[in-house]
């Protein structure tokens, strides 16, 4: 048992280390402080002094829709290249490096940023920082390490082809947005990325992995002062580059129905359908969140009492709203046996006409509104996601406040706003649908 008890404390301390145990409190208005660097670049801090971590989260606008169009799954190609060497060391170097000093680190792209997380003890956060500039500042996109990246990143994508449901909801984004910068996945495909070239890597690199583009938030044992000196040692020489990176166009709604099937042999269809939504700073964000929370969002939600309760058409379904900074995509998943697939794609539409029709109750909002705010606090209970929130919340200009201001701006929503944003921004009638199945058994009409 003293053993038992020993091993328990002994990885207690080790995720408080690294960050997965909740942080202590603390006041909304504390949440952090900001500055901004000569050269442009953003920085978020949050000192918090229980454990001897430090959590650094870099935001990069260098996101997938900022590909060439011909060159779809650049802005992830040059995510993946950042740890396969600088100019000063190898990959072997730097994995080497950050094992001794107790570090993690990881990169990855999404449609609109990269992201670049270090996780280090505070003693060792100067050797962190270093390396951090270095893949920053210095990638070296050797052409050896190129091809083996590459064949890694077509290697991913084949396997997500193997998967049904990556498959319906990577469908149901080009149908959804069709040839505009959100309409293909962040990796590409096999072929855009066996055309990359090194030129396409470096140019991309050049033109959006500069200071003034990058949001920098570091959560822990750190003091703003010592830091901010010690970012300027490494970063300060870093440039800013030109005018600020433009939006891309509007992505244009659809005006009617689109379906698109995929056959695969197996027992189970994948479906994803869905429309375009709501960006994240349109003033019905945050009605638009419940309204989604009672659809398909909650245990007890419209869609998973219809489908899973009373038809047992599936056994796990929910929807969704993506906002992020220019657009957004409402979306619905779920699976179901071949032959079932019809009455399920008809039975998520009656569910969304419910949601537009009829209004919802005070009970039902108030346990929305409850759960809303009740799990708010999760998005902030360790040193990573507190980084993750102040990067979020740079980046889409909501204040340093706006943890405080949350749980008001849910409360004050009403059934009409529920029943107001249904009607506006839900629309069954012109819903793109994706499928993937066994064809033969699943008879899906247009």
């Amino acid at each position: 048992m003293k053993r038992i008890l020993a091993w328990g404390c002994r990885l207690a301390l080790v995720l408080s280390l690294i960050g997965l145990l909740p942080l202590p409190t603390a006041r909304a208005a504390s949440l952090g402080q900001r500055a901004v660097l000569p050269n442009g670049l953003v920085l978020l801090t949050s000192e918090q002094h229980i454990v001897p971590i430090v959590t650094v989260s870099v935001l990069v606008r260098a996101g997938s829709i900022q590909d060439p169009p011909d060159r779809a799954g650049v802005a992830n190609f040059v995510a993946e290249m950042l740890e396969q060497g600088t100019t000063a060391r190898s990959a072997p170097e730097i994995s080497e490096v950050l094992a001794f000093v107790g570090a993690d680190l990881t990169v990855e792209a999404g449609q609109e940023v990269s992201t670049l997380s270090l996780t280090v003890p505070s003693r060792n956060l100067d050797v962190g920082l270093d390396v951090l500039a270095d893949m920053l500042l210095h990638p070296a996109f050797a052409p050896a390490d190129i091809e083996r990246k590459r064949q890694e990143v077509i290697a991913g994508i084949r396997r997500k082809a193997e998967d049904p449901p990556t498959v319906a909801a990577d469908a149901l984004q080009e149908l959804i947005y069709g040839a505009h910068p959100y309409g293909h996945p962040v990796e590409g495909s096999e072929s855009a990325v066996a055309a990359i070239a090194r030129d396409d890597l470096v140019r991309f690199h050049t033109a959006y992995y500069r200071p003034n583009n990058v949001i920098l938030a570091v959560v822990g044992d750190v003091a703003m002062p010592t830091l901010q000196a010690s970012l300027e040692r490494r970063l300060g020489a870093w440039m800013p580059g030109g005018p600020p990176i433009a939006p891309p166009a509007a992505a244009a709604p659809s005006t009617r129905p689109a379906l698109r099937t995929i056959q695969r042999e197996v027992t189970q269809a994948s479906i994803a359908l869905g429309h375009l939504a709501i960006a994240r700073d349109d003033p019905d964000y945050y009605a638009v969140q419940a309204m989604n929370y009672l659809l398909g969002g909650g245990f007890t939600s419209y869609l998973v009492t219809s489908i899973r309760v009373e038809k047992g058409l599936a056994y796990d379904v929910g929807s969704s709203v993506g906002a992020g900074k220019y657009t957004g995509q409402f979306t619905i998943q779920l699976q179901t046996r071949n032959e079932s697939a019809q009455e399920a794609i008809r039975a998520v539409l009656a569910a969304m006409r419910r949601m537009r029709d009829a209004p919802v109750s005070a009970q039902e909002l108030e346990d929305a509104k409850a759960y809303l705010t009740g799990s708010f606090p999760l998005r902030l209970d360790t040193g990573a996601k507190l980084a993750t929130m102040l990067g979020t919340i740079e980046y889409h200009g909501l204040g340093l406040d706006y943890v405080e201001r949350y749980p008001a701006v849910i409360g004050v929503l009403t059934p009409a706003d529920i029943q107001r944003v249904a009607r506006q921004y839900l629309h069954p009638d012109r819903c793109a649908i994706a499928v993937v199945a066994d064809l033969s058994k699943a008879k899906i009409q247009p």
